[in-house]
């Protein structure tokens, strides 16, 4: 065993024998920390094999290999349960909720029959028995919690207690005795997720892991990106801290749809599955309380439709340089649309602030919301108020005629479930209009078509 003094930065791991000021690989300043780089010897190692190769049609799956929890929008992200020998990563700002979601995913999970241990680097046990006293009705017997920051002793935990289901809060501050640098720095978190990644793969005895991330103030997860690459599943918190409304996404899922998106209520009780989000993200008005400046669509946030409200507002400026405000998509794509309007269906907007918004904060992502924005608009400018049954869905191309996007059969249906009468679209397939029973889909070739149709 030889040692040899070594120069690594702590930002992306990047080594060098000499002393760095700004590293050459992440041009970060003041990131280097010096560490003992350890060489073995010579001499071969023999190395046992414990396992031998098998023919892919002859290894057997088990039909119960998700675990599913009563939190509906939690299984949704995780692509219908989480599969028993995964490594999962999630990650948010702080305070946004990682802990107390993992924590009611425990209970959950306990008051199954499932052993969980809860093991964290950053609060105590009494921190953590105060939140679940805060979220849960009773707590279970079978969640254990450790409070540490030395891995070895959480993975001595393990053997003692045998648990199904690991929470590691959070990977950047446990460490691994055999290396000498401190918790946080790449190597530490790389080799401590490696821990947890053998740990749950385990053929004789599979484990649940799930390990808590820290975020950069580029709202990044912090460290490596090969810690996102040795994981299953990254999973992510979004939301303002002053507001109630909480998004779980995943950005890498190996056993389910990347881009699933599950809606939860930050409450004093915890995180509140939000199961029918269609109704959230809509004003609920009766018949004859219609506003202008309102048009509805229907997006899809993963693989799920929602029924979206999109709210305009135009006024006179007195600016040479109009406004052109949109908190839920850029301002390029608004600037488009107000474009396509104009010289289109011959809208003067020249001389009018626009600000476009949607219920719930919703970033417009899709191309199917076009013809939704474009209506609010002249909803908005004509001062009239659109049919509260109603629904636009359709791109809306530099000509003005409508465009075709993706899942029309899955939208329209969700349109018809929740009560709406008419769909504005571009043409689509006799069969897709038969399928429905109580949705009117009125199909139109041009913009100016739509508005003229709708805006009687």
């Amino acid at each position: 065993m030889k040692t040899k003094k070594v120069f690594k930065c702590s930002s992306c791991g990047y080594i060098s024998p000499g002393f760095f000021g700004k590293c050459p690989e992440c041009s970060e300043w003041g990131t280097i920390e010096e560490i003992e780089e350890v060489k073995e010897g010579s001499s071969k190692k023999t190395i046992n094999k414990s396992s031998k190769s098998k023919k892919l049609i002859n290894i057997k799956t088990e039909n119960s290999f998700r675990v599913k929890t009563d939190i509906e929008e939690f299984n949704r992200v995780m692509g219908g349960g989480i599969v028993r020998d995964s490594v999962s990563i999630l990650t948010a700002k702080p305070g946004a909720g990682k802990s107390t979601l993992l924590l009611q995913v425990a209970n959950d999970l306990s008051s199954k029959g499932k052993k969980v241990l809860y093991a964290s680097g950053e609060e105590s046990e009494t921190q953590i028995k105060q939140r679940a006293l805060r979220i849960t009705k009773e707590i279970s017997e079978n969640i254990y919690v450790y409070s540490d920051t030395i891995l070895d002793n959480v993975l001595l935990e393990v053997e003692e207690i045998d648990p199904d289901f690991i929470i590691l809060d959070s990977i950047q501050t446990f460490t691994l005795s055999e290396y000498t640098s401190r918790a946080g720095t790449p190597t530490q978190v790389m080799e401590c997720a490696h821990k947890m990644v053998e740990l749950a793969k385990n053929p004789y005895r599979p484990r649940i892991v799930f390990l808590v991330g820290q975020m950069t103030k580029e709202d990044e997860l912090a460290g490596a990106r090969s810690l996102e690459h040795l994981v299953d599943a990254v999973l992510l918190i979004e939301g303002e801290n002053q507001e109630e409304l909480r998004s779980l996404l995943t950005t890498k899922n190996r056993y389910g749809s990347t881009g699933e998106m599950g809606f939860f209520l930050m409450t004093e009780e915890g995180m509140v599955s939000l199961d029918n989000p269609s109704e959230y993200f809509m004003t609920m008005r009766d018949k004859g309380e219609e506003v202008p400046g309102s048009a509805l669509s229907v997006v899809r946030e993963g693989t799920r439709p929602i029924i979206l409200e999109i709210e305009a507002l135009t006024s006179k400026s007195f600016l040479p340089y109009p406004s052109r405000i949109g908190e839920c998509m850029r301002r390029e794509h608004l600037n488009t649309l107000i474009s396509i309007l104009e010289e289109r269906a011959n809208f003067k907007l020249m001389d009018k602030n626009v600000v476009i918004k949607t219920t719930g904060g919703i970033k417009l992502k899709e191309t199917a919301s076009n013809l939704a924005v474009i209506m609010s608009i002249c909803s908005s400018m004509l001062n009239k108020a659109i049919d509260i049954e109603t629904v636009f869905i359709g791109d809306v191309g530099l000509t003005g005629e409508l465009k075709s996007v993706p899942s029309f059969e899955v939208r329209l249906k969700e349109a018809e479930r929740m009560g709406f009468k008419k769909a504005y679209v571009p043409e689509v397939s006799d069969r897709i209009k038969k399928s429905l029973k109580n949705l009117e889909v009125i199909e139109c070739k041009t913009l100016l078509e739509v508005i003229n149709k709708s805006m009687k």
